[in-house]
């Protein structure tokens, strides 16, 4: 018979077995991902990069007269990349689209789903999708607009039909955002979150850069704390599609956001700050048209492919895995874009987007 002491011991040791079961089954920062965590390298002062091609675009139907992919939200999970992204219709309908191959040179082959044909989204809008996992609830949520924020829910990323009904992170557009959107609207939400705190950031076509905070715990409601993070008196040096990511394991936080490049071409390009924390105050890192993060004037195309656009507009960064941290590695970034041809002109919804990947390979590591 074994004594007290040594069932205590007994049992737990089966505990902590159990818990590291229920961890290695669970995608974490590093578990689905391809980039190393631990390597620090501080980000350069200026950046430079490599385009692919177009790597996928439109792919319509009878039912689906889509022109444009838009806004991509990408994560590699199950050996595989898994795509989200926005599709523009010919009608100036906005909607979902879902593909995943194994390699970048199968995209433009990968079939497309529609996100529609899910009755929990059905024919609504809905527009720039960023997918993630949270780990404590072991679920994956979608974020991304109908109007305001919203999410959905699913065990199952790979199954687009999975996904939930979209529910509100707000009972009502909070008054700072009412007071300063002029005749812009909240859009492009994106969430971070650290050890204690989940935040959400979005733009409001006006200039103006908020975020708002929950706690680990509370996520998805309670959001609450809404404030101005950035602002410029030109709407269109603060435009909208920012980004919000982790570096590495270095405690310290990189935020894109969507300008246009008024003082020359209006080609669209990303600025960039830093932060020490999510709820901190972000210090300019390349944030002019001049020294921009990610510019035409910056990028070169690999051998022998075209330079298929000027634009490096709504993206997402690969990350380093799939969880809340949205953790990337600072000495290889690569961020998948819409590019469109310099040449295309008109409406903008009704542009022919399609998607590239950029590669920047940081100089101090």
């Amino acid at each position: 018979m074994t004594n007290p002491r040594m069932r205590t011991f007994i049992g737990g040791l089966v505990l902590a077995l159990l818990a590291v079961g229920l961890t290695a089954l669970a995608p974490g920062p590093a578990a689905a991902g391809d980039s190393r965590h631990g390597r620090q390298g501080p980000l350069p002062d200026s950046f430079s990069w490599s385009s692919t091609g177009p790597l996928t675009g439109p792919e319509p139907d009878a039912a689906h007269p889509v022109v444009s992919v838009k806004d991509p939200t990408v994560f590699r999970y199950e050996s595989r990349w898994h795509v989200y992204a926005t599709t523009a219709y010919t009608a100036g309908a906005w909607s979902l689209a879902y593909t995943s191959f194994k390699d970048w040179s199968q995209a433009a082959a990968a079939p497309q789903t529609f996100l529609d044909a899910n009755p929990n989204n059905g024919n609504r809008y809905a527009a720039a999708p960023q997918v993630f996992y949270f780990a404590p609830q072991r679920l994956w949520y979608m974020v991304y607009q109908t109007g305001p924020p919203s999410y959905s829910t699913t065990t199952d990323p790979s199954e687009p039909g999975s996904w939930s009904a979209p529910r509100s992170f707000y009972d009502g557009e909070p008054p700072v955002v009412t007071e300063n959107k002029g005749s812009g609207g909240w859009l492009d939400f994106w969430t971070t979150c650290d050890r204690t705190d989940c935040y959400l950031f979005f733009s409001d076509d006006n200039g103006h850069q908020y975020r708002s905070r929950t706690t680990l715990a509370e996520f998805p409601n309670g959001f609450r704390d809404t404030t101005i993070v950035l602002s410029e008196p030109n709407r269109f040096d603060l435009f909208e599609a920012s980004n919000v990511y982790r570096l590495g394991d270095s405690g310290r936080y990189l935020m894109l956001v969507e300008a246009l490049a008024t003082k020359s071409d209006w080609r669209r390009c990303f600025r960039a700050w830093t932060a020490d924390s999510l709820g901190g105050t972000w210090t300019p890192l390349a944030d002019t048209e001049s020294n921009a993060f990610l510019r035409a004037d910056r990028v070169t195309f690999e051998a022998g492919q075209p330079a298929w656009t000027q634009d490096f507009s709504h993206g997402e960064m690969i990350r380093g895995g799939v969880d809340q941290t949205l953790t990337v590695d600072p000495c290889r970034l690569r961020f998948l874009n819409q590019g469109i041809d310099p040449a295309a002109s008109g409406d903008y919804s009704q542009l022919p987007w399609r998607l590239g990947l950029v590669t920047q390979t940081n100089p101090t590591c």
